[in-house]
C-alpha cells in the first residue's frame, strides 16, 4: 500500500506543480499580487529576519551581476534575441525575475508602492523629455 500511496502523493505534487506553472504562465501578473506571494515565500520560511533593505539590495545587486555575465562577449544582441538557444532565453529570464522579485521585495520593505512611484516617474520623465516636435 505505501508504494500506491506514494505514486499518487508523487501525481498529486506533478498536478499541483503544473497548476502553479499555468498559473505562472498569465501574462496580466500584478505588483501587488508579486508582493504579496513574495511576503508569503518569506514567512513560510522564516527568511523576514533576513530581508533587510541593505540585504535585499546587495541581493539584487548580485543578481544584476549574473544578468550582465549573460550578455558578457556577446557584443550587440538583436530585439527579439532572434540568434540565442531557448535554454539561454529561459536562462534570462530566470535571472531578469530575480532582479524584478528582489525590486518588488526590496520596495515593499521600504514601504514603496512600486506601480504608483514608476508610473509618477513616467509622467516626470514625459514633462522632462517631450517628444520632438515635427
Amino acid at each position: 500500500m505505501c508504494p500506491q500511496r506514494s505514486e499518487k502523493v508523487i501525481e498529486r505534487e506533478k498536478q499541483e506543480a503544473m497548476k502553479e506553472e499555468e498559473e505562472a504562465k498569465v501574462s496580466d501578473v500584478s505588483l501587488k499580487g508579486l508582493s504579496k506571494k513574495l511576503e508569503e515565500f518569506a514567512k513560510e520560511r522564516d527568511w523576514e529576519q533576513y530581508h533587510s533593505p541593505r540585504n535585499l539590495l546587495l541581493a539584487m545587486v548580485g543578481e544584476v551581476g549574473e544578468l550582465a555575465e549573460i550578455f558578457m562577449w556577446r557584443g550587440e544582441v538583436a530585439k527579439g534575441l532572434p540568434n540565442w538557444e531557448e535554454s539561454d532565453k529561459e536562462h534570462l529570464g530566470e535571472e531578469l525575475s530575480d532582479v524584478l522579485l528582489y525590486l518588488i521585495r526590496l520596495s515593499d520593505i521600504c514601504g514603496i508602492d512600486l506601480g504608483e512611484a514608476a508610473t509618477k516617474k513616467m509622467v516626470k520623465n514625459a514633462i522632462k523629455y517631450p517628444p520632438k516636435a515635427t
